[in-house]
C-alpha cells in the first residue's frame, strides 16, 4: 500500500510544493478560531494558451489537461515556467514525476491527493518520518551506475575463438 502513495508524492514534491513543510514547527490555534476564507484559485490557462515551451514540458499531461483542476493546472504552469532555470538533474526529476503522474489512471492520481492530504495531517514528526522513508526508498529504488565492459569483450552469443594447434 505504501507504494501506490510514491508516485503521486514524487508528483506532488515536483510540482513545487513544500517539502520542507515538516521541517517548519506546527502552528497551534485557538480551538474556536474561525476558518480560513479560502481565495478561489484563478482560472488556470486552457492547453492552446500555454506557451510552447510549457507544451513540450507538459505533452504527456495534454490529454487529461481540461480534467485537472485549476490549481494543478496553475501548479503545472508554474513549474514549465520554472523549468528552463533549474539544473539538469532537477530538470531531469521534474521529466520523470510528470512522466509518472500522467501514467496514473483518475482513481490513483484522486487516492494519491488523498493520502498526500492525509500525511500533511500529521504532525510534524510524522511528516519528517514519512520523509525519511521516502528519502531511503528513493535510494534503494535507483541502482549504482554500473561500469561498461570493456570494448574487446565479444557478446555472448558470438562463437567463442578456440586457437589452432602449432604447427
Amino acid at each position: 500500500m505504501a507504494r501506490q502513495f510514491y508516485p503521486a508524492l514524487i508528483l506532488l514534491f515536483a510540482l513545487g510544493l513544500p517539502s520542507h513543510a515538516a521541517d517548519k514547527p506546527a502552528e497551534t490555534k485557538p480551538a474556536q478560531a474561525k476558518p480560513a476564507a479560502s481565495k478561489p484559485e484563478p482560472k488556470a490557462p486552457a492547453w492552446q494558451q500555454l506557451t510552447p515551451a510549457q507544451k513540450k514540458l507538459l505533452a504527456e499531461l495534454e490529454p487529461q489537461w481540461p480534467q485537472l483542476t485549476d490549481r494543478l493546472r496553475n501548479n503545472l504552469v508554474k513549474v514549465a515556467d520554472k523549468y528552463p532555470k533549474m539544473k539538469p538533474d532537477e530538470q531531469e526529476r521534474v521529466r520523470r514525476r510528470i512522466t509518472r503522474w500522467a501514467s496514473l489512471t483518475p482513481e490513483q492520481r484522486e487516492a494519491a491527493r488523498e493520502r498526500y492530504k492525509q500525511i500533511k495531517k500529521q504532525p510534524p514528526e510524522k511528516q519528517k518520518e514519512v520523509k525519511k522513508k521516502w528519502e531511503r526508498y528513493q535510494t534503494q529504488k535507483t541502482p549504482a551506475p554500473q561500469a561498461q565492459p570493456p570494448a574487446t569483450v565479444p557478446p555472448q552469443d558470438a562463437p567463442t575463438p578456440t586457437l589452432a594447434p602449432a604447427k
